[in-house]
């Protein structure tokens, strides 16, 4: 045995052991073979058991009988589960300059990359690349970043890639597909296996031995005897074990998931109708907006009013978002019922009593001394109590809606820059809106909400809700 070690250490060219990953070691196996007496074998035996131990440490690593190819095609059976959504990061990634929970949206993406041994067989790297949306309390510093993975998603897609692989036959090469320096020294051919003429009960203590192939089918005509259903006392053993780990990974899944549809469907969370729908730092139209957030966008709900709702962004981070561009939870709807004297229409409250084209007459920097349509609106009843804010912004969200409408038809109207709504009363204000708002505003790009914060208001608390009580109170 010795020698033919010393043999195959001598005769494996380096291109081999280069394709094993293990450098120089040609020249290694060459300078050992040198020494004398029986120290050579033991160090070329010692030195690749070290190199194997060293080559199993890589827990993302794996090795496989199967060939490159049929792990190949493995790969591709599991090719959805490379990527894809994380329910939450705890579990998967290592927490890292920042705490897990300032992250959202967690996102994995698996590389593979299979590589022949010399034996026949494959040896698999995985690498995980895990990214998640980090919230920073600064809106500026908030954005994807990559974490590092904490190896469970490694393990478990080489677990379903050996899931995969025992379902499809190990490859045995024969002798012609083995390198010739690697072929084991021919042998003289066993004698011919004994003809068994009938099964026997019992094998007599004689010391002789049977094929396996032979011993097993007779092993197996006793057990059928002895068990009519058909199976042995091992293979009830092992089926019981089985339906026991299969009862205890049930249930180890029911509660996963169950933990998991608690945590993915809390009871105050409100999410964001559409993108581009600004979250600001007070309950006012004014009030300058911290970010924009996108479609789906889900965050805690801490209180709301008639108008806008309280929300944490992150940590001690709060915020505020109209009403109507979010999803309120269940049993709250999105929109609160207006008493019977308050259901009076907008467009019964107030009139138009004026249209011109003249400068912008405020100060404000899009619109500062250029062409604008100015539409004058007084209260139809200046003592109707009803005409308040909100009453104003849907009139006004009204008119602006027909004045664009009927600019746009009117070729003679492009070079106005914007429209201007002035509410002619003791109590009222002006709207003012650029061209382009109104656009991206009718095309569907701004909500509500966005289009109010690209509008000038003056001043600013005539057409301002924020004022409004509490819904909850």
């Amino acid at each position: 045995m010795i020698l033919e070690l010393m043999i195959i250490g001598s005769t494996i060219p380096g291109s081999i052991f280069r394709a094993m990953g293990l450098r120089s070691m040609s020249s290694r196996v060459r300078g050992m073979s040198r020494l004398a007496g029986c120290a050579a074998p033991v160090m070329i035996i010692a030195l690749l058991g070290s190199l194997a131990v060293q080559a199993q440490m890589n827990p993302n690593e794996r090795a496989f009988p199967q060939s490159k190819a049929t792990v190949e095609k493995a790969l591709k059976a599991i090719q959805a589960n490379l990527s894809g959504r994380l329910p939450s990061l705890e579990g998967f990634a290592s927490a890292g300059e920042h705490g897990l929970d300032q992250y959202q949206r967690g996102f994995y993406q698996a590389t593979v990359q299979v590589s022949s041994t010399s034996g026949g067989g494959s040896l698999v790297l995985v690498s995980v690349k895990v990214t998640a949306w980090y919230i920073d309390p600064v809106a500026s510093h908030s954005g994807y970043q990559l974490l590092t993975s904490n190896g469970r998603l490694e393990a478990d897609l080489l677990d379903q890639l050996a899931d995969q692989l025992a379902k499809v036959p190990v490859e045995t090469p024969g002798n012609a597909a083995m390198p010739s320096t690697l072929k084991p020294s021919a042998k003289p051919a066993p004698p011919p296996e004994p003809t068994i003429s009938a099964p026997a009960r019992q094998f007599p203590e004689t010391g002789r031995t049977f094929p396996s192939s032979v011993s097993q089918g007779l092993a197996k005509q006793v057990a059928d005897q002895e068990h009519p259903d058909g199976q042995t006392a091992k293979q009830t053993e092992k089926q019981a074990k089985d339906d026991q780990t299969i009862s205890a990974l049930r249930a180890e899944a029911d509660s996963l998931e169950e933990i998991l549809k608690n945590q993915g469907h809390p009871k105050n969370l409100v999410a964001v109708k559409k993108s581009g729908t600004p979250v600001v730092g007070a309950a006012s139209l004014t009030a300058k907006p911290l970010f924009l957030a996108s479609q789906h966008d889900e965050f805690e709900m801490l209180d709301f009013t008639a108008d806008w709702v309280h929300v944490r962004i992150s940590g001690l981070s709060r915020g505020w978002i109209w009403r109507n561009s979010v999803e309120m939870p269940d049993g709250i709807p999105d929109t609160v019922a207006r008493p019977a004297t308050a259901l009076v229409p907008a467009a019964d409250l107030f009139h138009v009593i004026r249209e011109e084209t003249a400068s912008f007459p405020g100060d404000w920097e899009p619109l500062r001394g250029k062409t604008v349509k100015i539409v004058s609106v007084q209260k139809i009843d200046e003592n109707a109590a009803e005409a308040g804010p909100k009453e104003r912004l849907e009139y006004a969200k009204f008119l602006f809606d027909k004045s664009y409408t009927e600019m746009s038809q009117k070729p003679q109207d492009g070079d106005r820059a914007g429209i201007v709504v002035i509410f002619d009363s003791a109590d009222g204000g002006m709207i003012a809106a650029t061209l382009s708002a109104l656009q991206q505003w009718r095309a569907g790009a701004l909500s509500d909400a966005a289009f109010w914060h690209k509008c000038f208001f003056d001043p600013p608390e005539a057409l301002d809700s924020a004022g409004s009580p509490p819904a909850s109170e």
